[in-house]
């Protein structure tokens, strides 16, 4: 199982990059150290791949556009295909840490177009009404998945037979998780559009945030009107996009102090944040230090 503490992305996307994936066996087992992550949380992304996820410890907020849900220690959950997402801890002052499995349904499906995958995989991925499906304990099939989940993290990938016992294990998961949603599927649930537009405008952002940007020529980027912009990023993310911009290169400008040593007036330029003395003030804003403290707590601790 690999420990992680930082999210990478695909050039020009803030989809989740997932560096170990094997296209002959598309799965990752990861185990999460959420305080080791700059400012402990997770930004917002989303990935092609399934997460299923155990809380081992601490308590962790899942966002989605639809919301939040906090998930204890001893919980878990399903994020579904695409879904945009972030997380958060629920408090610093507790270690937070998550086990992982990301998938991609073929590993379950088989040959495309396979009856396991019309009948049981696509009809769930496919759903966007079902962005998260939460596991607590106290129910008894809920309570099977949450040990089916916590027994695969035992399989050792150099014993005889990993890969089908994992197959096969992540197979009755499913099942389970198929049952356990189909009441919502039985609801239905209509395409939100909103969803496609504001990856274009996060991905367009991730590319240009060094730059200045307009709200016109952000929502450009989607084929919106200024209007619409504002509209789908309250609805999406629950901010301005103004917010968002300058969320998004605080994040980078904090990655850039705690992993390089470039002076502070060249991090805020390249982070597009204009002067160093207002990027000095609305950086201690976001993090309640200055820049150069925040780069000594960083690199002078063990995280």
């Amino acid at each position: 199982m690999k420990n992680i503490q930082s999210i990478e992305f695909h050039s020009g996307s803030k989809e989740e990059l997932l560096p170990d994936f094997a296209d002959d066996f598309p799965y990752i087992a990861s185990r999460s150290e959420i305080d080791k992550y700059i400012e402990g949380f997770v930004p917002w992304h989303w990935h092609r791949a399934v997460e299923l996820f155990y809380m081992e410890s601490g308590s962790l907020e899942y966002y989605t556009p639809r919301g939040k849900i906090i998930f204890p220690a001893g919980s878990g959950g399903m994020v579904n295909s695409n879904v945009l997402h972030m997380t958060r801890a629920k408090s610093r002052k507790d270690k937070n840490l998550q086990f992982l499995h990301i998938f991609d349904s073929s590993l379950l499906a088989g040959e495309q177009g396979s009856r396991i995958e019309k009948k049981y995989i696509t009809p769930v991925l496919a759903a966007p009404q079902i962005e998260i499906i939460p596991i607590f304990p106290g129910n008894v099939m809920q309570d099977k998945i949450l040990e089916l989940i916590l027994e695969a993290f035992q399989y050792s990938s150099d014993e005889l037979g990993y890969e089908i016992k994992m197959r096969e294990t992540l197979s009755k998961i499913w099942l389970m998780l198929f049952e356990l949603s189909r009441p919502i599927l039985e609801k239905g649930g209509e395409y939100n559009k909103s969803n496609d537009k504001i990856k274009l405008m996060m991905v367009y952002i991730h590319e240009h945030y060094s730059e200045k940007i307009s709200i016109a020529e952000l929502a450009a980027s989607a084929y919106l009107s200024e209007r619409e912009c504002f509209r789908v990023f309250h609805d999406c993310l629950h901010m301005t996009p103004i917010e968002y911009m300058r969320s998004y290169r605080l994040q980078m400008a904090c990655q850039m102090l705690a992993r390089g040593r470039d002076p502070v007036t060249v991090i805020s330029q390249a982070c597009g944040l204009g002067s160093s003395s207002y990027f000095g003030k609305v950086f201690r804003e976001y993090t309640s230090c200055t820049p150069l403290e925040y780069r000594q707590k960083w690199q002078n601790s063990d995280i």
